[in-house]
């Protein structure tokens, strides 16, 4: 199973399409690591520039996050950028599925959840404070289907739990769709 987390990036808004994560003009690309310098170039948001994804691991963002056309190469714009969870009030139901199918995490929190890591991690901008934010995933609880998201600032720690069960934890076990299909048939 992959692991999940890292430096985290805030991105304070609600319906972030498809074709912000990954403009249109970039879909006849043969290969995910050709998408890679072009996820978010398209995304209007004051205090964020693509620059700032180096190195990330994960995504804060609020509602409807994947919206717009159902393309897989979203995720797959994510995924070889490194960043392999995404955690949002609600996603479009194409978009989180495709996520899974590529093995990674779209965690549903409620919006206070998401207002709280917005309040106490994000500040007041999305600027250079939040590059000491960090993320660790935790997913070991098989028994109940929960997760935990640690998320980390200097001295500052709040865990959150999320839901993960069913054919989604079987996806991110497996590493994806593809995995998951060869292992059983």
């Amino acid at each position: 199973m992959k692991k999940f987390g890292g430096k985290v990036i805030f991105l304070d808004r609600n319906d972030i399409n498809t074709d912000e994560i990954i403009p249109a003009k970039y879909l006849n690309e043969s290969a995910k690591i050709d998408l890679k310098p072009f996820l978010l170039e398209d995304l209007k948001l004051s205090g964020f520039s693509p620059e700032k994804l180096a190195g990330a691991g994960a995504l804060v963002t609020r509602a409807n996050f994947g919206c717009g056309s159902s393309r897989e190469h979203a995720p797959w714009a994510l995924e070889v950028n490194g960043i392999n969870i995404v955690i949002a009030e609600s996603f479009a139901r194409i978009f989180r599925q495709n996520m899974y199918n590529c093995g990674m995490l779209a965690c549903i929190l409620p919006k206070a959840d998401i207002d709280m890591l917005f309040e106490e991690f994000a500040g007041e901008t999305a600027g250079a404070e939040q590059d000491r934010v960090s993320l660790v995933v935790d997913t070991s609880d098989a028994a109940r289907q929960n997760g935990k998201l640690i998320f980390s600032k200097g001295q500052k720690t709040k865990t959150v739990s999320f839901v993960l069960q069913g054919f989604e934890r079987d996806l991110v076990e497996a590493g994806g769709w593809v995995d998951y299909a060869a292992a059983r048939y």
